[in-house]
């Protein structure tokens, strides 16, 4: 679970519980409807304000799945998967097909780096 949704969810709780004790303890007044719609929006407001100041749940990344195959004949490349400078967020590359080289070309068939 990441740490926005732990934070949101505890905002929920926090909410529901603050509802709950001022149903039970002080209803009798029509004023309490009042405290009770200004404190639960105050808090919620709080709770959405801290998860959406935090980043992101994971940095973009790259994926690559399924691909087909690669072949290149002379000084070409053939990718079946992913060529590139890293990026910021994890590289996941899966069940990549074939990649062939004939003569001087190059062949990467899941992950390579510029």
């Amino acid at each position: 679970m990441t740490l926005k949704r732990v934070v949101l969810v505890v905002t929920c709780v926090v909410v529901a519980v603050l509802g709950w004790v001022f149903a039970v303890s002080q209803w009798e007044t029509a004023s309490r409807i009042a405290t009770v719609a200004s404190a639960l929006a105050g808090v919620a407001a709080v709770g959405v304000g801290i998860w959406a100041a935090l980043p992101g749940a994971s940095p973009s990344g790259v994926v690559v799945r399924n691909t087909g195959a690669a072949k290149t004949a002379g000084a070409g490349s053939a990718v079946s998967g992913y060529r590139g400078s890293r990026p910021r967020g994890p590289v996941t590359v899966e069940q990549t097909g074939d990649a062939e080289a004939t003569g001087e070309g190059d062949a990467i068939s899941g992950y390579s780096e510029k």
